[in-house]
């Protein structure tokens, strides 16, 4: 039975493409959520004021990859250290965030957590956000599949490219054989 996990890390366009190449993902929808506002459009979000992060909605077979693995991969793929930023990307609508679905996804998203600033990977305190899950909202259609369908656009190349790469390298029996180049 699939399950769903919802991550903001910044820009969705990153995010998305990274775990939509991870085996046991049936689909990643970019979209709004964490926010007050009803039905945000990317400009409403962009300007800051709807409190949404650009976040992706996961849905996953646990059996064939757990929520522990698309947490690993998900703290390894972006900052977790940076408040309400990812490189160039500024502001609340980029921040780090777990929207868990159940206590089980909260607890293990905290256990995770605690686990990594044990062992210190980072410099910096995780600031992730863990917050239940209430709404989400759908991106528009031209936010979907955006790295696939435009990955020699500067920010795509610059940006996502090497996290795609990054992703390969330590993740490569996890990536669908598709993706591997």
């Amino acid at each position: 039975m699939n399950e769903i996990a919802t991550f903001a890390g910044g820009c969705f366009w990153c995010t998305e493409a990274i775990f939509k190449r991870l085996k046991g993902v049936t689909s990643v929808i970019p979209g709004y959520t964490g926010g007050t506002a009803p039905n945000p459009t990317y400009e409403d979000v962009s300007e800051g004021a709807t409190g949404h992060a650009e976040a992706i909605q996961i849905t996953f077979d646990p059996s064939r990859i757990p929520y522990e693995k698309l947490l690993e991969i998900f703290f390894h793929s972006h900052n977790p250290t940076t408040l309400n930023r990812q490189g160039n990307d500024v502001g609340t609508q980029y921040r780090s965030a777990i929207f868990f679905h159940s206590n089980i996804q909260k607890e293990i998203a905290m256990k995770i957590i605690r686990k990594i600033s044990e062992e210190r990977i980072y410099d910096n305190p995780i600031v992730t956000e863990i917050a239940p899950f209430t709404q989400f909202y759908q991106a528009e259609d031209y936010h979907k599949n955006y790295f696939d369908q435009n990955d020699t656009a500067p920010y795509c190349s610059i940006i996502i490219g090497p996290k795609i790469h990054k992703l390969l390298n330590v993740y490569k029996e996890d990536v669908k054989d598709e993706y591997k180049k």
